[in-house]
């Protein structure tokens, strides 16, 4: 049995980046930073920052540029990825990301003129986000797919 699972909550430390790739399908990178709290030898409160790297497909990636910005609480849950290259030093290089299949927002967006976030759209919030396979090339989901509350037995 392999499990590969990663959910964090935190705080987005810049707004999303969107590129469309050549086939056509939407991509978002965004960094969500954690923070690790524990009290030293000494009783002093210590606080150590996390910093994770995000990348969000298809339409889960439309949603996270559409109302995420910099600041906002948010729960990802999703997959470990690591990726290799090569730089243009010829020096091999690593990157572990998140590659987010759920994203909720945790805070409400603050109102235009408070500072930090600025909307993008006119839609005050957004549901709850979430995809089912979010690589490239994969099939697109079906809305008539998608779970109503009033179909949840509980």
């Amino acid at each position: 049995m392999n499990l590969n699972r990663a959910q964090v909550i935190g705080n987005l430390t810049r707004d999303p980046e969107t590129r469309t790739t050549p086939n056509g399908q939407t991509v978002a990178n965004f960094s969500v930073a954690t923070s690790f709290v524990w009290k030293d030898a000494a009783g002093v409160k210590q606080e150590k920052p996390e910093y994770h790297n995000i990348v969000a497909w298809g339409k889960l990636a439309e949603i996270c540029q559409q109302y995420l910005g910099k600041g906002r609480k948010v729960y990802v849950e999703g997959r470990l990825q690591t990726r290799d290259w090569e730089g243009q030093d010829g020096v091999k290089r690593y990157r572990t990301e998140i590659v987010a299949e759920n994203m909720i927002m945790l805070d409400r967006a603050p109102a235009a003129g408070e500072g930090g976030y600025t909307p993008r759209s006119s839609a005050p919030t957004a549901p709850a986000a979430t995809t089912n396979n979010q690589e490239p090339n994969s099939k697109t989901n079906n809305p008539d797919d998608e779970i109503k509350v009033e179909d949840i037995p509980f």
